[in-house]
Formats: structure tokens, sequence, C-alpha cells
């Protein structure tokens, strides 16, 4: 198993800390893989196997456990006479009102818990108001390109430029690196994932009706991540090409796609107001392979899926993201986290003046000591800047130490 020790690491520092961890992420993100690698952590830490109770709730050996009494009873009859019990409870939400016994165990066993989940819900339901702040979330995404690189056995002795190309086409889903380099077999086990998150943790979860309109609303949002919009717009178009809605059916199908961790919605900023707006937000979708999997891999707007990229690292790198208002201007991302704030603009390339122009000019506009910075896929051989904003070739800056 590949390591991904960005996660590994956070979920070692909260060991026999009096918090439920809790793990969230799209459905094969790598949680089930992430809760396999801390039980080996575990057993090299000396604890033995019979304080380590394990339960994948997608497994059939627990089928049976689909209620809260059953879950109860079953662990409870796991727990040793003595000493500390590590309970990892992979998927949880498939067990009617787990939450209770979740609670019973912190409250009942001297246990340090860990859960995984695939659909925001989990943070959502009782367990929150149980649990009053005693947990704590570790937040999944798809792999970096960083990490795409070490699960396909990169030394740095051949092309980048092959693998980013490859990962912007195929995407980051963390089973690939393992499957054949062959298009069609990538594109059926995306559509595999695509099905399963959207049968699964949306339609069958929320009890849809309109399945052949949540799937429109999707196919739409992919083709217009980075694009600010709204509700009353995407109702309009869906009418207009005959499926008949209302913005509040998509407002409402939205936030299960949200949910679902499929979608990541970036609220704009108004930077001269200094408040967040409530319009024309933004959305990403989790992973540019599904995005070339519904759209078709032929689709080349570049500019939008290298933005829709970078929102994701600055999200791993623990930044809240939002989308600039400047004006009548835009910027593409605000990127703040405890006392730094970073201004970026993604493009496939400045090389034109008047696009150079265009990416610089609402950057200027701002009227604070930021960092500013304007990504593409242009090369820099030395630390470039064009009046006080810094210049990144987006590789480097994905594959940079964060600071």
């Amino acid at each position: 198993m590949h390591k991904r020790d960005q996660y590994l690491n956070k979920l070692i520092s909260f060991i026999d800390t009096p918090l439920i961890k809790v793990i969230t992420g799209m459905r094969r993100s790598g949680k089930s893989t992430l809760l396999a690698l801390f039980r080996e952590s575990l057993l090299q830490r000396g604890i033995s196997e019979e304080r380590i109770i394990s339960i994948n709730f997608e497994s059939f050996a627990f089928a049976e456990i689909n209620d809260f009494r059953t879950f109860y009873d079953y662990v409870k009859s796991k727990i040793p006479s003595s000493g500390r019990v590590y309970i990892l409870l992979d998927e949880v939400q498939m067990v009617s009102q787990w939450e209770k016994a979740v609670n019973s165990f912190r409250v009942d066993f001297d246990a340090d818990i860990y859960i995984t989940g695939s659909n925001a819900y989990l943070l959502s339901s009782e367990l929150a108001t149980l649990l009053s702040g005693r947990y704590v979330e570790i937040k999944m995404l798809p792999l970096s390109f960083k990490e795409y690189l070490d699960f396909n056995g990169y030394k740095g002795n051949s092309d980048k430029a092959a693998y980013f190309n490859r990962f912007v086409r195929y995407g980051g889903m963390p089973t690939i690196s393992t499957l054949p380099d062959d298009p069609e077999i990538i594109r059926t086990y995306l559509s595999g994932i695509y099905n399963t998150v959207i049968m699964k943790d949306v339609i069958n979860r929320n009890q849809v009706r309109d399945g052949a309109l949540l799937e429109r609303i999707m196919i739409y949002m992919a083709g217009n991540i980075g694009n600010p919009v709204t509700t009353k717009k995407i109702s309009d178009y869906l009418t207009g090409t005959g499926h008949k809605t209302t913005s509040d059916t998509v407002d409402s199908y939205l936030k299960m796609l949200e949910s679902a961790y499929i979608l990541y919605r970036a609220d704009r900023y108004d930077t001269k107001g200094k408040s967040l707006l409530k319009t024309q937000a933004k959305y990403y979708i989790v992973d540019t392979g599904l995005r070339n999997e519904l759209l078709g891999f032929g689709n080349s707007d570049f500019g939008r899926v290298y933005e829709n990229i970078v929102f994701f690292e600055l999200l791993r790198r623990g930044y809240r993201v939002t989308v600039g208002k400047v004006d009548n201007l835009e910027v593409d991302f605000i990127a703040s986290r405890m006392d730094s704030l970073v201004y970026f603009q993604v493009a496939a390339s400045i090389a034109d003046p008047a696009v150079r122009e265009r990416e610089l000019r609402p950057l200027l506009m701002l009227d604070d000591n930021y960092e500013k910075v304007i990504l593409s896929m242009d090369t820099y051989p030395y630390a470039a800047d064009d009046r006080g904003i810094r210049l990144k070739n987006i590789v480097d800056f994905l594959l940079e130490e964060d600071e």
C-alpha cells in the first residue's frame, strides 16, 4: 500500500486524544486504505491485535450489523477485559442510527474511535449534537499531483509533463495507478466510481425521484467548473433544453452533490466591501478524470481544468478558498489560513500580452500587501514577477513544498 503521509501523519497526531476522528471524502478516494495504514501503525506501536476492532461496513461479513443495537452489542463483545481499545469503523453511515452506538462507545469504554464516511450528512447528523465538539474531521481528497507521481513510480529521471498530462486527463483516484495504461479500462473504472457515488450517496440516500434531472445537472456543472453560476441560470438552461425544473430543485440537488463530496463550492468575496456574496458562486469537481468521463476525453478547456486542479491543491494545503470580486473584475482565488492570505490567478498561458494584462489587472487593483501570484503552464527559468506579482509554472507550484 502506498502511504499518504499528509493524512496518515495527521491521524497519528490525534492518537489517544479524547476526540472521535472522522475521515470524510468521496468514495474510492482512499479512506479505507488510510484506515488500514493506520491499523498497521498501531501494530508497529506495540498495540496488540485484540485491542484493535476493525469493521468495514461495505464487507458482506458485517451485513447483519444494520442497526445501532446490533452494532453496539457486536463491539461490546470484542472489548478486552482491560486496556484501551482502538475502534476503526469504515463507511459507518450504512448502519441505522450508528451515531448512538458510537457515542456510547465513547461513554462506556476506554476507546479511541476512528470512523470514515462518504457523505457530509455524517457530520450534520445527530452525531454532531451528541458529541458537541468532541470530534475532529480529516477531509480526504483524491491524489495530489505530488502523490500521483509517487504512486506511479516517478524517480525524477523522466519527463514530468507526460505524467501531468495523464493526471489532467484521468485524474487522481488512487486505484488508477494500479490499472493498465489502457484508456478504455480507465474510463470503465471512472464510470463505475461515478455511478456508485451518484446511486449510493445521492439517489438512494436522498430518495431522488428524478435521476435523469440529477444527471443533467451534474453534466452541466462539470461543463461549467470555474464559471459563476446561479440556481436560476441552471434551471432556465435545463428548462430550455426540455428538462423542466425550478431553482429550488436545482439548489436541493446541488447540496446533495456537495454532500457526496463530488462537487465543491467556492463563494465570492467582495474585496472592497469585505463580505461574502450570496450569489454567483463557483463550483469545482473533485476529480478531473470524473469530469472528462462525463464530458468526453476530447474536452480541451484546459484553463478551467487547471483552475480546478489548483483549487483542490489549495484545499489540501489547508486554505479556505473563495473567489475574489474586485469592482467588476475577478480574482480566481483568495486563499486564506491562520494569519496568511494569497491571491491567485490561473491561466493556461499568459504569453499573449492581452491575456497577461487581463490576468494582471484585478491583482493590480488590490490595495493591500498580501502575496499575489499568477499560475500558468508557461515556463520561467528563474523566479519571475511582473510589477510585484509573482509568476509561477503550475506544475512547479503543485510540486513545491508548502510554506
